[in-house]
């Protein structure tokens, strides 16, 4: 287990507050095949690999299992896959947003009742550009998922009694909250996290 950077920011804890706040302390996924992981100049390389991705290092998460946002800012440096596959808690389970997947162009949530990103009805294509920042967001309520892409909202899931679960595979090593990509470089920054203040609109 390798920390790759940082130490958690004072403040973290101050949850009540609705300002956004660093997400620092990482260590490298374990992911079987990985590509290397590095740090340099505020942002994370994900090499080229299989699976490679950094995961959540310290004990717990300073957020809940619903009521809190993050955003971050990814790029696929080269590749053909998803360069941003965020594994985050939602109740008492795990669900993965993943960008760019499938042959560069799915976005979706996996799983919602066993169906993954590219088949349920979360699912959608567009296209991205290598070397292009992406500003990603992501909010978890109790009853919604709801996900932005440069502002613009994409995803706006209504739990109610789905089954909300992570795809069978190695993705559980992203647990409780990661960033990986696939066969892709990939580049992360920025990654932040707030929570949820009610009568939020956006």
């Amino acid at each position: 287990m390798k920390l790759i950077f940082g130490v958690l920011l004072a403040g973290l804890a101050a949850a009540q507050s609705a300002e956004w706040r660093p997400l620092t302390q990482w260590r490298e996924s374990e992911f079987f095949g990985a590509g290397k992981v590095t740090f340099e100049d505020g942002s994370i390389t994900l090499g080229f690999g299989a699976l490679t991705g950094v995961t959540w290092a310290a004990p717990a998460l300073p957020f809940p299992a619903a009521g809190y946002e993050v955003r971050l800012e990814a790029m696929r440096v080269k590749g053909s896959d998803f360069f941003a596959g965020i594994t985050f808690p939602v109740r008492d389970s795990h669900c993965t947003w993943i960008v760019g997947g499938w042959g560069g162009d799915v976005v979706g949530l996996s799983s919602i009742d066993g169906i993954d990103a590219a088949h349920n009805d979360t699912s959608f294509s567009r296209k991205f550009d290598s070397g292009r920042w992406y500003a990603l967001r992501l909010r978890v309520t109790p009853d919604r998922i709801t996900a932005w892409i440069d502002d613009v909202q994409e995803i706006d899931l209504a739990i109610g009694n789905q089954s909300i679960a992570l795809r069978e595979g190695e993705i559980e090593h992203s647990v409780p909250f990661g960033v990986a990509s696939y066969a892709t470089i990939a580049r992360l920054r920025n990654i932040q996290w707030r929570p949820v203040v009610p009568g939020r609109a956006r």
